[in-house]
């Protein structure tokens, strides 16, 4: 998305922080922005998801806005 001029942010858990930076770099996207959150989230019921995602609404819209400016 970000090479096709839309801003956009990597949500990760903390284990696969290092692996997201490292291919981000690969694809030439240096200062790519990521987001953790905790982990597993793979087990998670959908509404306990949704709280997951609802905690990190605010830092998105702050993240994606400062890349927009």
């Amino acid at each position: 998305m970000e090479q096709q001029g839309t801003p956009a942010v990597a949500i990760v858990t903390a284990p696969f922080r290092k692996t997201g930076e490292a291919m981000a770099l690969s694809w030439g996207l240096k200062s790519y922005p990521f987001l953790d959150t905790r982990h597993p989230i793979g087990n998670l019921a959908e509404p306990d998801l949704d709280k997951v995602a609802d905690a990190l609404a605010d830092e998105i819209e702050r993240v994606l806005g400062d890349r927009c400016a």
